[in-house]
């Protein structure tokens, strides 16, 4: 099983980013996936989550109205579009089925 992560970086207030997950190893379109998210003083967080084979999406109160997860089952992808940044959502974001997790991929918002 591998998931990776990728499209992180550095973003002023306000603005935008695209993440993915490329995922293989497992049958992902019949598993739910999630993003979390970590920092040092904070600990893991859950971000949001997407169903199968529904696609029901669910999110945290934090990211609620600004975040959407969404997946492309042909193509194995997962990705979450960031908009509204805001400092605090600054982490390491990772994807998971919850067995296995990616490396991650860093965000930092900052003016």
């Amino acid at each position: 099983v591998q998931l990776r992560e990728s499209g992180g970086g550095l973003v002023q207030p306000g603005g935008s980013l695209r993440l993915s997950c490329a995922a293989s190893g497992f049958s992902f379109r019949t598993h739910t996936m999630y993003w979390y998210r970590q920092t040092p003083g904070k600990g893991r967080e859950w971000v949001a989550t997407i169903t199968s084979p529904s696609h029901s999406t669910n999110y945290a109160d934090s990211v609620k109205g600004r975040f959407t997860i969404s997946r492309d089952d042909a193509k194995m992808m997962l990705y979450l579009e960031m908009n509204n940044l805001k400092p605090e959502d600054s982490a390491v974001y990772y994807c998971t089925e919850e067995t296995y997790w990616g490396q991650g991929t860093q965000v930092t918002v900052s003016s």
